[in-house]
């Protein structure tokens, strides 16, 4: 396992220092999951959704979210991303609980010296949120989950890829 950076010699938090770390091309791509009821998932896209269109809205917030992540993640470092894309796909039948879903993927890209994981969960965690706020007054129940980075790529550390677990969507 490896060592935590974000400590000083105190115990205390700390910004990790990357002035001595190469500028590398680096990626990560996040996912997660929003369930909800049948009928909510058919209103989204119907554009029934008295907010507006909601994947439209939930995609550029996710988009914002990325660039935002340094004001609300305490240690990331504020970075000059290069290219942000949030998809969506639906799954319209429902699961074991009656739940139909929107899975979130978010794929982040920057030339920087660290890496763009948590720009990547952010995003989709902030396109999930919007989601929720779009359509709550219709589904309070909706489940926001699974939220997870699937890969990233770049930097010293080299290449993650999130082994695939059986009994998911």
């Amino acid at each position: 396992m490896a060592e935590l950076t974000h400590f000083n010699v105190e115990g205390r938090a700390k910004m990790v220092d990357v002035s001595e770390k190469a500028v590398t091309s680096r990626t990560a791509i996040a996912s997660g999951k929003v369930y909800m009821l049948p009928e909510t998932l058919k209103r989204i896209q119907e554009g029934k959704i008295a907010k507006g269109d909601v994947l439209a809205v939930a995609q550029v917030a996710g988009i914002m979210g990325a660039k935002r992540t340094s004001d609300v993640i305490p240690m990331c470092h504020p970075l000059l991303l290069t290219g942000v894309d949030i998809s969506f796909t639906e799954y319209p039948e429902p699961d074991q609980n009656g739940l139909c879903a929107v899975e979130i993927t978010a794929t982040v890209k920057v030339g920087g010296q660290t890496g763009v994981e948590m720009e990547a969960l952010t995003a989709v965690s902030i396109a999930a949120l919007t989601i929720y706020d779009m359509c709550k007054a219709i589904d309070k129940g909706m489940i926001l989950g699974e939220i997870c980075l699937e890969k990233k790529t770049g930097g010293k550390s080299g290449t993650y890829i999130r082994e695939q677990v059986t009994g998911s969507r």
